[in-house]
Order: structure tokens, then sequence, then C-alpha cells
């Protein structure tokens, strides 16, 4: 065996061996057991395996489909400082209109904006002093800066999910496709992607006289929404307050922690003559309501009638979960008296990080670090507020409530009360992305069950075979000799490209598996190609030898022509197509790469060898 060849045969043995390995982890994920799937978890092995292999894309294996659209109503009203009715109207107005005749939101801003006299530079100072032109235009660069950074939140938030191969891509100028493979909890990533992340540390209103107003005046405007003739006198009749002192409420030393403690008087607080007052408890300065009483309350506090209830330095927050509170197994959802603006926000969080910790040691919790500057404003806000209880609000729910001890001057502390390190991962993760910079809404969303999800493997799987086999067939039959080196060559593509798959941790979807036939196909063809030039050769009387280089020398040309446009086209299709497109013309790239490799460099040593040591006089083909 010359030198030459000797390297071929060399360089054929490197490749196969090498596509072998690449394709050990997926062969070895897909083949084991569930069993063993939950035990390479602990040891944290099946990490490493899943990152190379080839994983299955949301028509096949299932998952959610969700678009989401910034809420442009809301993210404006955000910008403008000192609004009024006039303005809040204006932008309310012209989104009605854009969405009723589907018409584009700023040019529609735009033209009523010059239908008014009214001058924005006003209601947006931080655009700086300018015509309503440039007002807008700033406006609308931001709202796009806001989706655009919207996307990369979502994105860092589903990667430090653990969703494998998430699909993010935007959709016009304010929307949001998510695609989430494998997904079995939809309700906690739903809440993931669309939470905006609003974290405030804000004090509790320990006044019980306020509270009491507040009650009597909730009281009132719900008498009142009732048509209920009830009096004042009577609806000022006296509140049964808590006896409880605040000394067995849990500790804000190190760590902020519990609700309001477990020491708690609960007493009911009115009659049928108090709506509100006789579907309460109030103790430790919070207001204690029973679960099955929580929805009609929620519903009851959101009219507008209700705001004048509080005064504009408090406002009213739920708690996060529901305790049994009387010890007699009825669960109730805490309801908050706290002021109105927040001593500190999230933006000064610099990590947040899930564990088990808390005063027990069994509690899940996650822990928050803070930058120089929060650090400085967390020592002045416990230095000044010892022995007052501060709340750690998400989203507009009390997560938890604890009193402060003590000066914390490290600016470390943690959220206890989660109810599982599920719960504690979520809200570390969007903590840790960052806030939405505008709210989220969810305009589609679409789930794939894993039934139809096996059902599409199952049939991908069996098109693929099927059309393996009758090629393999046709091959055998119509080339003989010649068209079983052809199969080998077409089995070694196949291997290479999912090899290739598998390197790149790429995800397969249907398209793909249409991607892969498609591959088969133009596999077979470079060889059809090859093996009918020999056949002219043969037919012109020259040896076996000289018809086998001469029919690769002549059909190389074609074959690379064929395939390289082929290839261009893939390239195309990945860079300007969507996700289930790209799916396809990634897998088409890659096969029909290795099937140039295959049909020109391997069908080619395999004849080399065959006629290296003898004269062969007569080729089956």
């Amino acid at each position: 065996m010359s030198g030459n060849l000797r390297m071929r045969v060399f360089l054929v043995v490197l490749l196969i061996g090498s596509a072998g390995y690449m394709l050990k982890d997926t062969i070895s994920y897909y083949t084991m057991s569930e069993t063993q799937k939950e035990a390479l978890i602990e040891s944290g092995e099946l990490d490493e395996i899943r990152k190379n292999i080839i994983h299955q894309g949301l028509d096949l294996q299932g998952g959610m489909h969700v678009v989401l659209e910034v809420d442009l109503e809301k993210l404006i009203k955000t910008r403008v400082e000192d609004g009024d009715d006039e303005i809040d109207a204006l932008i309310t107005t012209t989104l009605q209109e854009a969405q009723e005749n589907e018409l584009e939101f700023f040019p529609t801003f735009t033209r009523n904006v010059n239908a008014t006299n009214i001058r924005l530079a006003r209601y947006f100072p931080v655009y700086e002093k300018g015509p309503n032109s440039d007002v807008l235009d700033a406006l609308e660069a931001d709202a796009k800066d806001a989706v655009d950074r919207a996307e990369e939140i979502i994105r860092n938030r589903v990667d430090q999910f653990g969703v494998s191969e998430p699909t993010i891509q935007r959709k016009g100028d304010w929307r949001i496709v998510v695609e989430l493979a494998g997904i079995s909890n939809q309700a906690q990533a739903r809440e993931l992607i669309q939470a905006t992340a609003l974290l405030e540390f804000v004090l509790i209103q320990e006044d019980p006289q306020l509270l009491d107003e507040v009650i009597r005046n909730i009281d009132k405007a719900w008498a009142a929404d009732m048509g209920d003739d009830t009096s004042s006198t009577q609806l000022d009749d006296a509140i049964t307050e808590d006896s409880t002192s605040d000394e067995d409420a849990p500790s804000l030393a190190d760590v902020l922690s519990g609700d309001d403690g477990d020491s708690l008087s609960i007493t009911g607080t009115g009659d049928a003559g108090r709506p509100f007052s006789s579907l309460i408890n109030v103790g430790s300065n919070t207001i204690w309501v029973p679960e099955e009483n929580v929805r009609s309350i929620k519903r009851k506090l959101d009219k507008p009638n209700m705001a004048a209830a509080v005064s504009s330095d408090s406002r009213l927050a739920w708690g996060v979960s529901s305790r049994d509170i009387t010890g007699d197994g009825r669960m109730h959802r805490a309801l908050y008296l706290m002021k109105a603006s927040p001593e500190l926000t999230g933006d000064v969080v610099t990590d947040a990080r899930e564990s088990l910790g808390g005063f027990s040691g069994a509690e899940f919790v996650v822990h928050l670090n803070m930058n120089d500057e929060g650090s400085r404003e967390w020592t002045k806000i416990t230095a000044g507020n010892v022995g007052k209880r501060i709340a750690i609000v998400m989203d507009g729910n009390v997560h938890m409530a604890g009193v402060i001890r003590d000066k914390i001057s490290d600016g470390r502390t943690q959220i206890e009360g989660m109810n599982d390190l599920q719960d504690a991962k979520k809200l570390a993760v969007v903590l840790r992305a960052g806030a939405l910079p505008a709210p989220m809404n969810i305009e589609e969303e679409r789930t794939i069950g894993a039934s139809l999800g096996a059902d599409s493997v199952a049939d991908g799987t069996r098109a693929t075979v099927i059309g393996f086999i009758l090629v393999i067939i046709f091959m055998a039959i119509y080339y003989r000799g010649s068209g079983l080196i052809a199969d080998f060559a077409l089995i070694l593509n196949l291997g290479f490209t999912l090899a290739v798959l598998s390197t790149l941790n790429a995800t397969l979807t249907l398209p793909g598996i249409a991607g892969l036939i498609l591959t088969v196909g133009m596999a077979v063809d470079a060889n059809v190609l090859i093996f009918e030039r020999i056949r002219e050769e043969l037919r012109n009387a020259k040896t076996v030898k000289k018809s086998i280089d001469d029919g690769f020398n002549r059909a190389l040309t074609t074959i690379v022509d064929a395939n390289l446009t082929t290839i261009l086209a893939a390239g195309v299709l990945w860079q300007f197509g969507s996700g289930t497109v790209k799916g396809f013309a990634t897998t088409l790239f890659w096969g029909i790469l290795t099937s140039m490799i295959t049909a020109i460099f391997i069908t080619r040593t395999i004849f080399m060898v065959l006629t290296e040591r003898k004269t062969m006089t007569k080729l089956s083909i």
C-alpha cells in the first residue's frame, strides 16, 4: 500500500472514530432509562452529558410557544412626570385606535399629538426641552430600546433557569416569540418570562390608628358601593385591636425573615353592617384575610372608588402565601399597609443565589448582595428603623416582612418564605437577570403535549428509516457491488451529520429530519453521477482502475457545482429564516458537506484499496 493510500485510509478511520466519539453521549442519553438519568442528576453527570447531545425541538418533545407584546401604554406612562388626565387619555386613546385599526402606535400617536395643543416636553422632561417631534422620536427610540433589553433579559432568565435550546426572537417592533422545548412546569415558565421583577424594600406602617382608619374607610366605600345607607356612626364602631406586641416577631439582624411571627392574637372585627371588617381579622398591625375571602376582597379593592380609602402616603399589598395563624387549619393571607414609596429598590442588587438556609437551616432562601450605593443606603435604612418592620416586595406582592433588630452594614440579606427550591431558584433568576424595562403581555400561547411530540418523533423516524432502506436496496440492486460501497458511504454520511449536530449541541426538529432525508437523496445523487461516469468509461474499453480514476475526476466538477449551490442556499435559509427554517438549513448544510466527503473521498478510498494489490478485470457496477 502506497504512502498516499495509507494516509487516506488513516484519515477515513480517524473520521469514523471521531464521529463515534461525538455521538457517544447522544446515544448514551437516549438509550438510558429514567432511573439511570435520575441517578446521574444527583452526581451532576447528566448535565455534562446533555452539553454534548442532539436535543429534540419543540415539535418533537413538546413544550411552550409564547408570543409576548410590550405594554406600550404602561411603558410610555412610566416616562410621564407630573401627568394629568389629558396626557393619560391621549396615550390610552391612541393605543385603542391603533389596535382597532391595526395601525402602528407611534405614527398614530404623532398624528393625535399634532391635532392638539399639547406640549410633550412638559410631561417628558427626561428627554430635555424641545419640540414635540424631538420628544416623539426620543420616546420611540426609548420604547424600541426597551424591547431590545426585554429580549435580552428574557434570554438571560431562560438560560439561567436551565431550559435547553430555547428559541427567543423578535417579531416586528413590539413582540418577542419564546419557544421552550421540554418544559414541564408551564405556569412557572410563564411567570418567569413575564415577571417585571420590580423589587422594593418598603417600611410597614406601624401606627394602629392609621390601620384602623384605613379599615373604616374601606368599610364606608364598600358600603357605598353596595348602596348601603349605614350611618357613619354605625361604621365608626370600635375595631378590636390586637393586644400582641411585636416582641415575638422574627429578627432582621443579619437577615430578613418571617412574616409577623407565630404568636398572634387574631380577632374578628365587625358585623354585617361593616362589609370589609366582617371578612377579615387584624393582628400585629396586619390585616389577615381568610383564604376563601381573598378573591372577593381583591376584586373589590381593585375598584377605583376604593383608592381614596388609603391615604396618599400609604398603600396595601398582599402576601404571597397563606398561613395557619389560628392553629385550626384555616389558612389566612396577609394584607399589609405599607408606605407608598420604597426605601430601596432592586436596582442595587448585584447578585441573588438560592439555597437552603434561614434560622432553621432547612428553609429555602434567596441570598442578596448589594452594590456599594445600596449597601450605604441599606445601612442607613436599618440603622434608622430599628424595631420597625420592613417588607420585601416583588412585583407588588410581599414575600416577607420582618423586624429590623439591628443595623446591617454589609449590604447582605436574604429572602425567606419560598415553598421549595424551584420557587427560590425562579426568584433568584429574575433578580439576577434584572427587571423588565416594561410590562410584557402574553398575546398568544400554544402548548404542544409530550404525546404529540412522541408521535412526531415516531413518524419522522419511520419516514427517515423507510426512505433510507429503500435507497440502500435500490443502490444494491442497480449498482451491485459498487452500490454496497455507496450504501456504506451513505451510512457514514448520516453518522457524520449527526455527529456534527451533536458537537454543535443542536436541536433537531421535524424540518431538521426533513433536511436529513434530503441529504440522503443528495448523497445518493453524487454516487449516481460517479457510477454512471465509471460505466461510460468501461464502455470505452478502459481498464477498471483507469475507469474508476476517470469516473471520479470527471464527475467531480458536476458534484461540487451541484452541492455548492445547495450549501449556499442552506446558508441563506439559515441567515434569514425563522427557528424551524434554521433547523432545516443547519441539517441540510452539514449533511451536504459530509456527503461530499463520503462520496468524493471515502468512496474513492475504498475503490483505491480494492484496486491496489491486483489488477481487476471486472467491476461489479
